[in-house]
């Protein structure tokens, strides 16, 4: 095959590739999901993944107490930090992926980056909680599950052991 046909065959696998939003937040549970999507693209899975964090927005209080530089820098930090288990996964694979960090409320910023990244489907890991403490907190994969346009997979993680 020529290196112009090779390229061609790339490119026809990247558009027919999905584009999978993992969120993670730096635990295990998330990890759990980063780990099912690996799988699943080792199976054969055409898909290329994005990697989100959220992370609240600063109060008003903080930004007038605190430097507003100051708290940027730890929200960036704290981001970076929920995402680097995920991204040490995937750096041990082929699997292209880009990172997404994100300031708000998570399930509106993360139905915000689903259709600006065009993602086809999200995988998520999730504590398990029941429904009503879920409801009581407000779940955010529950709250992906009831208002994200695409397939939303939850991964549950098996019992955490015991230290």
């Amino acid at each position: 095959m020529n290196v112009s046909a090779v390229a061609s065959a790339d490119r026809a696998k990247q558009r027919n590739a999905m584009k999978i939003l993992l969120p993670v937040d730096g635990s295990e549970y998330a990890l759990a999901a980063v780990r099912h999507a690996i799988r699943l693209v080792g199976e054969g899975l055409q898909a290329s993944l994005v990697l989100a964090n959220v992370q609240a927005p600063a109060y008003l209080i903080e930004v007038l107490l605190v430097d507003p530089d100051a708290v940027g820098r730890a929200t960036g930090a704290t981001a970076a930090n929920a995402i680097e288990g995920g991204r040490a996964l995937l750096d041990q694979t082929t699997i292209a992926y880009q990172v997404e960090p994100a300031t708000g409320e998570p399930v509106p910023v993360l139905l915000g980056l689903i259709e600006r990244l065009g993602c086809d489907a999200v995988i998520m890991g999730m504590r398990g909680h029941g429904a009503l403490r879920a409801t009581l907190l407000g779940s955010v994969s529950q709250g992906l599950v009831h208002s994200a346009s695409v397939p939303v997979t939850l991964v549950k993680l098996a019992a955490l052991p015991v230290t």
